[in-house]
């Protein structure tokens, strides 16, 4: 009880079928290299935090903040000491606090003082009103936020 129109579509999905099948895997389409914000985004001195999930699943978070001196800073939301804990820092004024510790940090030193409870610096420029983060560099976080042992 098959119909033209029947077997004219079964006839095209098995010739498409044949067609998809004799084609090369498809490869992921190859990650970018750095990651941009408008600098604008951080005039007000309020921390951004972000997310970057690496291909095997780890999701390494960064915050970017504009400091009291004025400079564009970037760290990790994680320092050599309390990242265990997975906890990150959150912006009280001027400072960034470790959420495990309470240990407080100034903005203005974000991305100069390194080691210990401070947050761990996280490569960044500005060019023509452009934060670039290279994804190299925020993969060298990695090990803060990979908790898969």
């Amino acid at each position: 009880m098959f119909t033209r129109i029947t077997s004219a579509f079964m006839l095209a999905t098995l010739y498409c079928m044949v067609v998809v099948s004799a084609l090369p895997a498809t490869t992921r389409a190859a990650a970018a290299a750095q990651i941009t914000y408008a600098e604008k985004t951080f005039a007000n001195g309020k921390a951004r935090h972000y997310t970057y999930k690496t291909d095997d699943g780890v999701a390494i978070r960064y915050f970017i903040i504009k400091s009291s001196d004025g400079v564009i800073r970037a760290a990790f939301d994680a320092c050599d000491v309390c990242w265990p804990e997975n906890k990150g820092y959150s912006q009280k004024d001027d400072v960034m606090v470790c959420n495990n510790c309470g240990r407080r940090f100034p903005s203005a030193c974000i991305n100069k003082v390194q080691g210990g409870c401070n947050p761990a610096p996280l490569n960044r420029k500005v060019e023509h009103g452009t934060v670039i983060i290279k994804v190299a560099d925020i993969l060298q976080g990695k090990r803060y936020f990979d908790f898969r042992r």
